[in-house]
């Protein structure tokens, strides 16, 4: 990917991040409280929040390094620089020696925070679609003037 196209895919992510936290506090002032798009915002929060990280150690994969002069011919135990890996997913940049060694540029905790925030983004998609189907039949009765009870027997038998 061009560093154009990661660049403007941070700051959309950063943008909407930021949006969806406002849009929450909103949310919070201004009851009633409807928790399945309180669910949707939170997973606008979280989704964006992950891009953002894992755009954050895309660019410290590819800008960073490593590059030759930052690892040394021979590590401590005198081992050779067998190979420097860089990856981007999960994201790393590494110094390999022929002992196995490697000296990390990038932190595994960048790949553990993309990984927890956008399974928090799946998890609320998960719960905002139950709370959204199980609110669906106290709408449909306070519309056609049923009470819950009724709509939920009309349901069960269409």
């Amino acid at each position: 990917m061009s560093f154009a196209l990661m660049g403007m895919l941070m700051l959309i992510s950063l943008a909407a991040a930021a949006a969806g936290i406002v849009t929450v506090f909103l949310l919070l002032d201004n009851p009633p409280l409807s928790l399945s798009r309180l669910c949707a915002v939170l997973v606008l929060v979280f989704g964006s929040s992950a891009a953002a990280v894992y755009c954050y150690g895309w660019f410290s994969v590819a800008m960073g390094g490593p590059f030759p002069e930052v690892c040394e011919d021979r590590n401590a135990s005198g081992a050779e620089l067998a190979s420097i890996e860089q990856e981007h997913w999960p994201l790393r940049n590494a110094c390999v020696y022929s002992d196995g060694a490697a000296v990390e540029h990038v932190s595994m905790s960048i790949n553990v925070l993309v990984c927890v925030l956008a399974g928090l983004a799946v998890a609320l998609v998960c719960a905002g679609a139950v709370l959204h189907r199980r609110a669906r039949p106290t709408r449909i009765a306070a519309s056609e003037g049923l009470t819950e009870k009724q709509a939920e027997q009309s349901e069960g038998q269409g």
